[in-house]
């Protein structure tokens, strides 16, 4: 008899759990149903009403071939899904899994890394970078004032340094190494990296300096960039499919497309400025990155960085228009509020980020076009639906 009743409570809990997984599944489906069909762009002209538009026809619209999208709620990522073709001459579709360009968004990966060497004492962030600097020494000239540049200059893009993004470079051409790119030597096709204002007065977003923070890296590490930061960043936080260099086409990646729908020459471009623009990665793998600074903030995990040196990372340097930026990380001015931030765009990809800095949700949307637009009206569409605090409050003209 008392085997019956244990196996009829284990029954009724089996199925209590079954309804209770049922409904939160259909809770998300609905969420995202919703997301689906409510892309807005923050500036309304011409109406009174916020429109509602659905994504497979925007991305129609915007000639945006996939997007892979991953959403943040209570510290925790809630749902991951993509959207249309990685290549859709090859009838490849995007899955969770596709890799995209993360363009920019590899500075915000690459302040992570670095900031490891400081929480180790390797590195101090307010000495002079030629301290650390070991095969490549910044030329100091007339124009930097006799102010040194420091490693938190470099990170917070107060360093008075010119190249503020790169190209990339075609698959089958010459690639440069990174003292080539910091000099501007052929077959670089950027500028030498060098002092356009004396350091800490203001910001010049300066892909150019982030570049010289790489080398910074793997001169005090003595590892490659790629070996320390899978080590130090990409295992720690389970970000699996993160990586900088791609062996071959047999990987699930994307291509990537102008916003007239027309593809790279080759696919897509290589970067050997990793730090800056080089990372492939998913949405998914972001997102955990973006879990780990909301919960290290709070003293809650340190994969990484403990909270003492998360703060510091996230403590502002210099100001932005209304926004701050902090050691690669941007805190985005949203109508009274400001959110954790890093967009990013390469030859034929674009992509977002935006994460609560004391609420535990956020967005990571990865799209292989060249488009802001729309990207940004799929990170309303889930503020909207996810009432997130003043991200979203549409302005409207005539």
């Amino acid at each position: 008899m008392k085997n019956i009743e244990k196996c009829s409570l284990l029954l009724f809990i089996a199925f209590s759990f079954f309804i209770s997984a049922q409904k939160l599944n259909s809770d998300i489906g609905d969420k995202i149903l919703k997301v689906e069909n409510s892309l807005s762009p923050s500036v309304i002209s011409g109406s009174d009403k916020v429109p509602s538009y659905n994504i497979l026809d925007r991305m129609k619209q915007f000639h945006v071939k996939g997007v892979s999208i991953a959403v943040i709620n209570n510290y925790k990522i809630e749902w991951i899904k993509g959207y249309g073709y990685a290549d859709e001459e090859e009838g490849r579709k995007v899955d969770v899994n596709t890799l995209f360009q993360a363009a920019s968004i590899s500075k915000t990966i690459n302040s992570l890394g670095f900031m490891k060497l400081v929480q180790l004492g390797s590195i101090d962030l307010d000495k002079d970078i030629n301290t650390y600097l070991k095969s490549w020494k910044f030329p100091y000239d007339s124009i930097s004032k006799h102010k040194i540049i420091t490693s938190r200059n470099l990170l917070s893009h107060s360093a008075g340094l010119g190249v503020s993004g790169f190209m990339g470079y075609e698959r089958n051409g010459p690639i440069p190494d990174i003292v080539q790119v910091l000099d501007g030597i052929s077959p670089a096709n950027s500028k030498s990296v060098r002092s356009i204002k004396a350091p800490g007065l203001e910001f010049d977003y300066s892909g150019g300096g982030t570049v010289v923070s790489q080398l910074i890296l793997t001169d005090t590490s003595g590892k490659s960039y790629e070996e320390f930061m899978k080590k130090e960043v990409f295992e720690p936080l389970q970000m699996t499919h993160s990586t900088y260099s791609l062996k071959n086409d047999t990987l699930n990646i994307a291509s990537g497309y102008y916003s007239d729908g027309k593809k790279v020459k080759g696919k897509y471009h290589l970067y050997p400025e990793y730090s800056a623009a080089g990372l492939w990665t998913t949405p998914e793998d972001l997102a955990k990155y973006m879990i780990e600074c909301q919960l290290a903030l709070k003293g809650k995990s340190e994969k990484v960085l403990a909270q003492k040196y998360m703060e510091k990372r996230f403590t502002p340097v210099v100001n932005y228009n209304e926004s701050k930026v902090a050691l690669g990380v941007f805190h985005r001015y949203k109508n009274g509020v400001y959110y954790f931030n890093h967009n990013g765009g390469n030859e034929g990809f674009t992509c977002a980020s935006y994460g609560s800095l004391d609420k535990g949700y956020g967005v990571v949307v990865m799209t292989n076009t060249n488009n802001q637009e729309f990207m940004l009206e799929i990170c309303n569409s889930v503020a909207r639906v996810y009432d997130w605090d003043r991200f979203f409050v549409p302005r409207f003209t005539k």
